[in-house]
């Protein structure tokens, strides 16, 4: 049976709609033992990200807040008013967080979206749309740094945005600023900067990108999906992390997921703005709909109160205090775990990174150390151009031991690494996380759109009788 599958043989597989229900105690008896099992991999703290909190006791408190909601609909906020106050306080604690309180050339505003991806999307949308209202922008484009996420070249497939990528610095692993200026035109409508980025967890020189968003009278979007709940708390544990909030001047907006590091259930984040005229921009209406006036302020309509509910419950339980104890932890067990990797000459750690590091070999492939890493229950996130591995750290990996097992697993890694090496052996997971050498090609392209068509006809699909 495929490893997709491994319910299948005890639990059976539902084929077609079941023409009579199960006794519900039964079907909550089979969620409880996938549950368990399932998370009994993240638990021992070795999983790169995915699982931020790890707390059972702060998933059961999201629970019950979530339960008393989840069948509200947060878009009918004359029935559901407590939606109004959820999404109200989520904006204003977060712009409180980052500092909106410094803005003094604009109305600050935000949206709660349905994750990183969703707020990237929105703010790409918004700075379209408000640059051909003001400027008359007919074919936008975007700068991001080659490291940015994705989902900004998604969103501008998707939007009908040109995505101008600006190559990085290798060694610090920050985005050229000379690229990002040589790039704009008067058809640019917005560059990017991360704090963090995903693969390196180093912060992009916000200060000298809000700088040039200013010159050129452009909007500058900070990507702090990742870092945006924790490098805050970092900054006020005294780590050397660079200003990326709204006191850089030209900062115009920022996208924070809480249900990253504000440990609130998947499916939320926050988008922030410098102004409100900007957020307005992405408004969408139909005032001549037979079923009546019709205005969205997001993609999204109708959404579970559930979420805004968990999400606000989140916050407030746990507070400034409870996040930045939570932020000691993790930098200090990130701190631990970078020291074990430079403890090996063999491999070096990319740019100057934060929470979460990224780490390469210049004397093999470092995944062969992934390989090793895997067979003693690691899950790192593996990284291309050059092949790295990198751990986002995370609430699980600050539990007693985890730091040393690293240490042990890693220091045999390296020396398996070192024996592959030597007898001319090719990584198993390079296909997979590796890429193809030499860049992306045509050929490459091809074999993802099949890839991914087989995995989520896989992923989709039952098992055959």
């Amino acid at each position: 049976m495929s490893d997709l599958y491994p319910y299948a043989a005890r639990f059976g597989v539902n084929r077609s709609f079941p023409e009579h229900g199960r006794p519900r105690h039964e079907v909550l008896d089979e969620l409880r033992a996938i549950a368990k099992e399932e998370d009994a991999f993240w638990e021992t703290g070795m999983c790169s990200g995915t699982i931020y909190c790890g707390d059972h006791e702060h998933y059961g408190f999201l629970n019950e807040a979530f339960g008393l909601f989840a069948h509200m609909n947060a878009l009918q906020r004359d029935m559901c008013p407590s939606q109004t106050r959820f999404e109200g306080e989520i904006i204003a604690m977060a712009l409180d967080l980052l500092n909106g309180g410094a803005i003094a050339d604009g109305e600050p505003a935000g949206l709660v979206t349905g994750g990183g991806t969703s707020s990237i999307c929105h703010a790409v949308l918004a700075y379209r749309d408000h640059a051909r209202a003001v400027r008359g922008v007919t074919r936008p484009n975007l700068i991001k740094p080659e490291t940015a996420h994705p989902a900004f070249d998604k969103a501008c497939h998707l939007f009908g945005v040109e995505v101008r990528r600006a190559p990085v610095d290798p060694e610090t692993t920050l985005v050229r600023l000379d690229s990002v200026a040589d790039n704009i035109d008067a058809e640019t409508v917005a560059i990017v900067g991360s704090a963090c980025n995903y693969g390196y967890g180093t912060v992009d020189p916000i200060a000298e990108l809000g700088a040039l968003a200013s010159e050129r009278g452009i909007g500058l979007h900070v990507d702090g999906c990742l870092g945006g709940f924790i490098l805050p708390f970092g900054q006020e544990l005294g780590y050397d992390i660079p200003l990326f909030d709204f006191r850089v001047p030209g900062v115009t907006s920022i996208s924070a997921d809480t249900h990253k590091y504000g440990y609130a259930f998947k499916g939320t984040s926050t988008l922030l703005f410098r102004d409100k005229a900007l957020r307005n921009a992405q408004y969408f209406f139909q005032t001549d709909w037979s079923g009546g006036k019709y205005c969205s302020p997001g993609m999204d309509g109708s959404r579970s109160g559930g979420l805004l509910a968990a999400t606000w419950a989140s916050m407030v339980a746990l507070g400034r205090d409870g996040y930045r104890a939570y932020a000691r932890s993790i930098f200090e067990t990130s701190a631990t775990m970078q020291d074990a990797v430079r403890s090996h000459p063999e491999l070096r750690i990319l740019g100057r990174p934060s929470f979460l590091f990224s780490f390469t070999s210049d004397t093999f492939d470092v995944y062969h150390v992934n390989d090793f890493m895997r067979t003693r229950g690691w899950r790192f996130n593996g990284q291309q151009y050059p092949n790295a591995l990198h751990m986002a750290v995370t609430r699980p990996q600050t539990q007693a031991g985890v730091t040393d097992a690293f240490a042990t697993d890693l220091a045999d890694a390296v020396s398996y690494a070192q024996e592959q090496h030597a007898a001319g052996a090719s990584p198993s997971s390079a296909a997979i996380y590796g890429g193809f050498p030499g860049g992306p090609t045509e050929e490459a392209g091809e074999f993802i759109r099949a890839a991914m068509a087989e995995l989520m006809d896989g992923m989709q699909s039952v098992p055959a009788p």
